[in-house]
């Protein structure tokens, strides 16, 4: 049994109580952790396997597939490994040289690190922290400011870097009430003065790797966008199976099974042209991308942009091909006995992620357009 089936297995088994308790079943972390998928872009030299963005994707959808929540936190670990390749050497040792390792937390420079002696003192609060409470180290995106609170730089540079936490001086805050992808226990993380040793972090905007790498040449937002948009692709698929299987009911009222109705027929059709359409789009482009860091060179504004819109593109035809697959359901869909309607909600939270929300679609218009726009961060 490959490692996406290993996982899967356990995935649905444990996918009730995963919702309930609105976190990752410990068995299910054991076995994402034994697998190794979420060490999979760390880089080779901390023991990390280092694969193609592209096969981490397709592990990530069908992670997703069997259960949302667990493709989620695969794929937000999957991508912050790649902070491995930014780190200095030292401290990425610390981090990620452990097999058992496991990182998280959120990337937009959103907390206040001040510059003090020997590294940086940090106070803020992120949201989005998803498995944060199975994580061996949190960290989070902030700006660098002086001791007057102006902006500044570390002595390496660094202006918006993503800092490591220490998990003792991370505040877990509960407040991951939501409607899906409830079992990622994505809630806000705070730290206040928390110290952070020089070097402790990785600039993911701007920087020069540490570990030059077609990983480290890949961009980073691209990758976390694509992994996104592979949870919802594999959500897409859960949908159109759950749909399959309710074929033989009947409606209320009606003496066709459901898969007999022409609507429901067309429905299922277009669900599955739209996964397909929005697979081929994003796959393509993320491999233009990674032949691009392949070849030894960082890919250009143009394909960073490419991947982005594809990546957006792809959430959001997922979700529809979801959205489908539910209504075609009818009255059944609806009750918390049903697949469908957990499929719904987690697709949903899902696209309402930054690097894939709407929008993301009005920079790669400006562009589009030939207009000025920053691509700083595609």
């Amino acid at each position: 049994m490959n490692p996406v089936d290993r996982i899967a297995e356990k995935a649905r088994q444990y996918s009730d109580e995963i919702e309930k308790s609105r976190h990752l079943h410990p068995e299910v972390v054991r076995i994402l952790v034994d697998t190794g998928v979420l060490r999979s872009l760390v880089a080779q030299t901390y023991g990390g396997s280092e694969q193609p963005i592209l096969e981490v994707l397709k592990v990530i959808e069908g992670v997703s597939q069997a259960d949302g929540s667990t493709g989620w936190c695969t794929m937000i670990a999957s991508t912050t490994g790649l902070t491995s390749h930014s780190l200095r050497a030292d401290w990425a040792q610390t981090i990620y040289g452990d097999p058992a390792a496991c990182t998280g937390g959120f990337g937009m420079p959103i907390g206040t690190a001040q510059i003090v002696e020997d590294g940086l003192e940090v106070t803020g609060r992120w949201a989005w922290g998803s498995g944060t409470d199975h994580c061996s180290w949190i960290g989070g995106g902030v700006h660098v400011v002086d001791a007057d609170g102006e902006r500044a730089t570390t002595a390496d540079g660094a202006s918006a870097p993503f800092v490591f936490f220490d998990l003792d001086d991370v505040e877990l805050l509960d407040t991951w009430h939501v409607s899906g992808l409830k079992g990622t226990a994505s809630t806000d993380y705070a730290v206040h003065r928390a110290f952070v040793p020089e070097g402790r972090w990785a600039q993911l905007i701007g920087g020069r790797p540490v570990v030059d790498s077609a990983a480290s040449r890949f961009p980073f937002f691209g990758a976390l966008a694509a992994g996104v948009a592979s949870v919802t692709l594999g959500l897409a698929e859960r949908a159109v199976e759950e749909l399959i299987l309710l074929g033989e009911k009947k409606s209320a009222g009606s003496s066709k099974a459901l898969a007999e109705r022409a609507p429901v027929q067309a429905d299922l059709a277009r669900a599955t042209a739209n996964i397909g359409q929005a697979r081929s789009f994003l796959h393509e482009k993320v491999e233009e991308a990674w032949s691009m860091a392949v070849a030894g060179s960082p890919p250009t504004d143009e394909c960073r942009a490419a991947l982005r819109l594809a990546a957006t593109s792809a959430g959001w035809r997922a979700v529809e091909a979801v959205d489908l697959c539910y209504h075609a359901g009818g009255g059944s869909a609806v009750y918390e006995t049903s697949p469908l309607q957990r499929v719904f909600r987690d697709a949903h939270v899902a696209c309402a992620h930054g690097m894939i929300a709407s929008r993301t679609l009005e920079p790669l218009g400006r562009l589009g357009f030939g207009l000025p726009t920053s691509t700083v961060q595609f």
